[in-house]
């Protein structure tokens, strides 16, 4: 969530964030509710230090033998009082929390105003594949090749799924297998989080309570809220891995790896540039975060995007790094990069990776702080998270690009280790 004093002070400059992500937000009646909100605050610790003057003056005239029939009618009209306003600030409190709830992270300076049209591209890698031969699709390649079963995977679970077999399970879990190797020989500890979460989890990430319809409820409450969910990301259960904390300085940076499958209300079509595993309500990913230290998230922003880099590079693919503009940045994020792969048979790029800065939103969110070594007052850490990767895109762009004339496909020798042959053929 953002800073409420950084409202209070700064409107024009939230107004202006706003607007970079296409938001008209009315911060001048929230600024009115904000300033109720503490009038409300302040006569109810009056009326409350005035109960315990009462009472104290009760207590006294009890010891002495001293009537105090008045002050016992003072004190029940007292009682009702604080009643009434500790209500009354509850219901603005309350007000006043969902609106800061609603309200998306700040976009940094730097990240163009508008919607995914104003995306940036900052660098393109490697060389674009040219084929002396007609391509064949991800699709054609991976049912040709025996390593994924669209049909069978839509008859158990629906469209938008499938099942990897042969040489495509054994080729998912050599990815998956050499992406976490690589990220715990860099330093980050190794977790295997919860698949079912809890509401607080969703909200510390920043989906909840606006996006909570796009996750895959398992147990609702009374009101209907979700009180557990499968996880989209394990970016959810990271974010609030350290909530209510308060770490030491010297903790810091925290650098964690998880591997999870991924479940998305959102899947695919029969539109080609949603076939296969492109797009489905399950997918594996393989998820990087780090907690830090405001004044480092910068470059832990670069190495992790860096991280992310250098296993597409590993894999031999043709790539882009593309910095998001603030309307296609998600909700909680204040900057984006995505490390985008070439997709031969659409002419596009696909995203493999987004790596992102949260700043303190998250951290605040879910009150996760740091204590600075030389003392002080408790700051918030800033939370970051990349992709390290997600497979269901990554596969399509290997096969592709790595395919030969005759309809087999290379593997990169980075995988071979993990007990692939060097050349994918027809079972």
């Amino acid at each position: 969530m953002l800073d409420v004093t950084l409202v209070r002070q700064h409107p024009r400059r939230v107004r202006e964030g706003l607007a970079k992500r296409g938001l008209d937000v009315d911060l001048d009646a929230f600024l009115a509710l904000d300033q109720r909100l503490r009038e409300a605050r302040t006569a109810l610790e009056r009326l409350r230090g005035e109960r315990r003057r009462v009472s104290a003056d009760i207590a006294t005239r009890r010891r002495t033998g001293e009537p105090a029939d008045e002050l016992l009618r003072r004190a029940a009209e007292l009682a009702d009082r604080v009643a009434e306003a500790t209500a009354a600030h509850g219901r603005l409190e309350t007000e006043h929390r969902a609106f800061l709830d609603g309200l998306p992270n700040l976009p940094d300076p730097d990240v163009p105003a508008g919607g995914k049209e104003h995306n940036e591209v900052v660098r393109t890698e490697g060389a674009r594949p040219e084929f002396g031969f007609p391509p064949r699709d991800h699709v054609r390649l991976t049912e040709e090749l025996a390593l994924v079963d669209h049909r069978r995977g839509a008859a158990l679970a629906g469209s938008g799924n499938w099942v990897y077999r042969g040489e495509g399970a054994a080729l998912e879990w050599a990815l998956l297998n050499h992406f976490l190797d690589g990220h715990r020989r860099a330093g980050y500890t190794f977790v295997l989080p919860p698949h079912l979460l809890t509401w607080q989890a969703g909200y510390v990430a920043g989906q909840f309570p606006k996006f909570a319809d796009d996750v895959f409820v398992t147990d609702r409450g009374a009101d209907g809220r979700p009180e557990r969910f499968l996880l989209p990301t394990a970016e959810t259960a990271l974010a609030a891995l350290h909530q209510g904390e308060t770490l030491d300085e010297s903790e810091l940076p925290l650098k964690y790896v998880a591997c999870t499958p991924c479940y998305r209300k959102e899947a695919g079509g029969y539109r080609a540039a949603e076939r296969g595993t492109l797009r489905g309500h399950q997918f594996n990913k393989v998820e990087l975060f780090q907690l830090t230290r405001p004044a480092d998230s910068d470059a832990a922003q670069l190495e992790l995007l860096d991280r992310a880099e250098q296993l597409v590079t590993d894999l031999g693919l043709h790539y882009r790094v593309t910095r998001l503009a603030a309307g296609d940045t998600s909700a909680a994020q204040a900057k984006t990069y995505d490390v985008e792969v070439w997709l031969p048979s659409l002419g596009t790029y696909a995203e493999v990776s987004s790596v992102s800065n949260a700043r303190d939103y998250q951290a605040r969110r879910g009150g996760i702080r740091y204590r600075p070594a030389g003392g002080g007052k408790a700051a918030y850490v800033h939370t970051l998270n990349a992709s390290g990767l997600a497979t269901s895109r990554l596969v399509p762009a290997l096969l592709e690009q790595h395919q030969r004339p005759d309809g087999t496909v290379a593997v990169p020798e980075v995988l071979r280790r993990w007990g692939l042959p060097e050349v994918l053929r027809r079972p």
